[in-house]
Parts: structure tokens; sequence; C-alpha cells
């Protein structure tokens, strides 16, 4: 999940609230070789703290105004939406394997202080999380992503930090 621009931080106690979009692009090019495809703008929300941190990320299906109407002209698409906004991941960065035989998936991870990363994450519940999002908004998004990071990150509760709103 690189980001091109700089995420917008949220400090709220001692979890750290990140959003980042990524812009859409057009990538395809004849030379199968080079041709990375076309995607949409995408947005993520990352709860981190000094445990780790956990993601959601969804496509928010807004694509460049050309590639857009391209596919609005293809007569495959005329009863298909793909412009459609999906869920992409609902998953965790750890400090430390979460699971037995698990490898580091990241040397360098952007959410961990470039620290080595464990990650793991589920499409099918991103999908989840993406109705939710729509029907109850980004706050919602942000106390599920607080209840993920306390059952993936326990601590004493006396040393636990509540996000405050």
């Amino acid at each position: 999940m690189k980001t091109k621009q700089k995420p917008k931080r949220v400090y709220k106690g001692e979890l750290e609230r990140i959003t980042f979009f990524t812009p859409a692009y057009d990538k395809r090019d004849p030379n199968p070789l080079k041709n990375y495809g076309i995607g949409c703008v995408r947005c993520g929300m990352v709860l981190k703290g000094k445990e780790g941190a956990v993601h959601f990320v969804f496509g928010t299906g807004m694509y460049l105004p050309e590639t857009h109407r391209q596919w609005i002209n293809k007569p495959e698409f005329r009863d298909h939406d793909p412009v459609r906004y999906m869920g992409d991941d609902v998953g965790y960065h750890s400090l430390i394997p979460r699971f037995e035989g698990q490898s580091i998936n990241k040397d360098k991870c952007e959410w961990l202080d470039n620290k080595p990363c464990y990650t793991d994450g589920s499409a099918l519940r991103a999908d989840e999380w993406m109705n939710i999002l729509v029907k109850e908004g980004g706050e919602k998004i942000w106390e599920m992503l607080e209840e993920d990071y306390k059952e993936r990150f326990p601590l004493l509760p006396n040393k636990r930090s509540k996000i405050k709103k």
C-alpha cells in the first residue's frame, strides 16, 4: 500500500488514524511485460498503535476520465457497472508473527515506521466493510478498526488507551 502523497494523520490517544488516497492510473501497454492495466482512486484507513496497525483499503470506482469513457462505450459493459466501488482489503501489520509459520512480508513497512512487517488480510471482509461504510459512514469504520486492533494486539486492560471521541 505504498502511498504517493503524504497521508493525513490524526492522533487520538495512543492510536493514530491515518487516511490516504492513491491516484487513478492507466498503465496499459501492448507489451505484456510492461502492461500494468488500469486502476481507480484507492482510499485507505489505517489505525496505528505501538503494537502494530490495522487497515481498510477500498477502490472508489473513480477512474481517469478517458478510461471511464472507453469502458462506458464498450458493448460488453452495457449490463455491468465498471466503475463501482469495492472493498480491497481489511488486514493488519504486526511487528511479530500472528500465527505459526508466518514469515515477514515486508522488510520495511511504512505503517510500522519502516520496521519488518508480518501482514495478512481479507478481500471478502473488505466487501462487507465497504457496505457498512456506504450505509453508516467513516466513523463506524474507525470504530471497527479499533475493535480489530484490540482483538489482534491485546494488552493488559490498565495499559490500553481508548480512543476518545
